[in-house]
């Protein structure tokens, strides 16, 4: 079943907005004016301008950010990413290239109404099963998945045990969790998914290249929305690759709202 109605667009923008995930690992520095968030090392994006509203002049207040950012113990080589959201301000853009930034990745906001129940996803390819990450393989096989296909470094394993009791916790607790899409028991894939204020919003899906086509996003798409719809979820909400995972979104009835651009400023 397609869907061709699209959700309440107020509704959707306010997700969106809302939608800022700060680990308990992470060290933040917040004025009314912006939020910096830097991320463990291994993560892909270590150091992040998850918000950015300036009361006053922009070109003041993203002077102070990255000002802010330098205070952080970063390689020489560091970056700043930062993002045009929803209702960022106008010129935003050209305010980040003017400092050196360059476009690093686009990204379609889309939205799913669920209360007719979950899209029709099709079926995935011989072989293919998803599985909830609950051990610390599973949390390996994940990192392995996520470091080929987003980048960064692979998960110290010291810090595998403490991010699988955060996660086995969030699951317990409908919250969400994680999966792992395997073909004939390789790792192929992996995602996220986190219940927040009646929304299921879906994060971090990727599949290997060499396993693209054969039904591996949309195998995991469908455990995630099924766990949300099991937590009483209204709405879905992901950010996808306008390259890859876009599209095939689109296809099982997802509408695109907007089209949210990362930048990378050196630092």
């Amino acid at each position: 079943m397609t869907r061709t109605t699209p959700p309440d667009a107020a509704r959707v923008v306010a997700a969106s907005a809302a939608w800022i995930w700060v680990p308990e690992q992470a060290r933040t520095v917040e004025t009314d004016d912006f939020l910096l968030v830097r991320y463990p090392d291994w993560f892909f994006h270590p150091l992040e301008l998850a918000r950015f509203d300036p009361a006053g002049d922009l070109g003041t207040a993203l002077d102070a950010a990255l000002a802010a950012a330098r205070t952080f113990d970063l390689p020489d080589d560091a970056e700043l990413t930062a993002w045009v959201r929803l209702a960022a301000p106008a010129g935003l853009l050209e305010a980040y290239v003017d400092r050196g930034g360059v476009v690093d990745e686009t990204l379609d906001v889309l939205a799913l109404d669920l209360t007719a129940g979950p899209p029709d996803l099709g079926e995935a390819g011989d072989g293919v099963d998803v599985r909830w990450v609950d051990d610390v393989q599973g949390l390996r096989d994940l990192a392995g998945v996520n470091v080929e296909v987003f980048g960064g470094k692979p998960v110290p394993e010291e810090e595998l045990e403490p991010s699988l009791a955060r996660w086995r916790e969030a699951r317990s607790a409908g919250r969400g969790g994680q999966v792992v899409a395997y073909d004939r028991g390789h790792p192929v894939g992996s995602g996220g998914v986190s219940v927040v204020d009646g929304d299921v919003r879906l994060w971090g899906g990727g599949v290997l290249e060499e396993a693209r086509g054969r039904g591996v996003y949309r195998a995991m798409l469908a455990e995630r929305v099924a766990e949300g719809l099991r937590q009483g979820a209204g709405l879905a909400l992901v950010k996808g690759r306008v390259e890859t995972s876009g599209p095939i979104l689109q296809r099982a009835g997802f509408h695109v709202f907007v089209r949210e651009v990362s930048c990378t400023l050196p630092l």
